[in-house]
């Protein structure tokens, strides 16, 4: 099979390696759309890897012993390799299992992880099925597109009478954005770049400099001197951050969902004890929410406007390029094209 591969400092292309087969509960996947995330910073920093892509959504054409999934089932492929058999894996919070297998390891293969390939190996259980009337380029926003935010959204009981900020209007923020819309909820959004902008609004979404630096306050007057009722971060920088912190209402909830290693300056009395906020982090959403989500992408206007771009897989590098612009929504990597 083919798969996509970072081979050197903004320079992508294809490899060939050999199919990967089941094992007992273990499935081969044959991979009809591979949304691309945040993978354009190891192509742009020359960082080496086949081993690329963490979400798709295809067809089941090979099983070993596998008891819930059958040749040509149509599912998405959940992200991680968790047991199955922890406390977490059995109520549906399978994304933070402490227990993430090894392909290798289980299966004595090099190959199947990797999600911008051909064909993948997943475990049965980790592979909801499609409705009938989605198409796998659709099912596949199920992943990094609509289900971090939504996950974020189920916590904080986000209701149609809420008033949601969401800071950085990337894929995994727009979506974010369609996810409040289809709650039915009045969305402030945090951007500055112009692309990402235009499509905050067009979603509905009233936007907000974020480098301004009465920012806060500006989204107070937006929700009559309060603040928003919850926050959601999908920028992953501490200004981001504490804008959240700094916007949201007294007795409100933030929670971040950007990917953030830098330091965030938060006092505990003035920030979270008197203000009274609920703080945490978030980052898939339980297993039993996917028919949940399904329902979002069959029935939200703005869901098929997530995606912007559509790549075969033999144009990686054009998809790699396109990708590190950082000025659309979801691509959708085509790996039979």
């Amino acid at each position: 099979m083919l798969k996509a591969a970072i081979l050197g400092e903004r320079k992508a292309g294809l490899v060939e390696v050999p199919d990967p087969k089941p094992k007992d509960h273990w499935v081969v996947v044959k991979v009809h759309a591979a949304p691309m995330c945040t993978e354009y910073k190891g192509f742009v920093k020359g960082d080496k890897n086949q081993c690329l892509g963490h979400e798709a959504a295809g067809e089941v054409v090979a099983v070993a012993h596998s008891s819930r999934a059958k040749v040509g089932d149509r599912v998405v492929v959940m992200p991680s390799y968790a047991c199955g058999t922890c406390a977490l894996c059995i109520s549906g919070e399978y994304i933070h299992c402490q227990n993430w297998q090894s392909v290798q390891a289980f299966t004595g293969q090099p190959e199947g992880e990797a999600t911008m390939a051909q064909y993948l190996l997943k475990p049965d259980w980790l592979l909801p099925k499609i409705p009938e009337n989605v198409s796998y380029e659709m099912a596949a926003l199920a992943c990094c597109a609509l289900g971090p935010s939504y996950g974020a959204f189920r916590k904080m009981n986000v209701r149609a009478t809420d008033n949601v900020l969401v800071t950085g209007i990337g894929p995994v923020g727009l979506g974010a954005i369609a996810n409040a819309r289809y709650l039915g909820a009045r969305v402030i959004a945090a951007e500055f770049a112009p692309e990402r902008v235009k499509r905050a609004e067009e979603f509905g979404a009233t936007a907000v400099d974020p480098r301004d630096p009465k920012a806060a306050q500006k989204i107070r007057d937006l929700t009559n001197g309060i603040g928003v009722d919850c926050a959601l971060d999908c920028a992953g920088n501490p200004a981001a951050e504490r804008l959240c912190i700094d916007a949201t209402r007294r007795r409100g909830h933030v929670t971040f969902i950007g990917e953030c290693v830098d330091e965030l300056k938060v006092s505990v009395s003035p920030d979270l004890i008197r203000k009274g906020l609920t703080v945490s982090g978030s980052w898939h959403y339980n297993l039993n929410w996917f028919p949940e989500i399904m329902q979002v992408v069959q029935h939200s206007p703005l869901a098929a406007k997530l995606i912007t771009n559509r790549i075969p897989m033999s144009k990686i590098q054009d998809a790699f390029e396109t990708s590190s612009l950082q000025s659309g929504g979801k691509i959708i990597l085509q790996p039979w094209a």
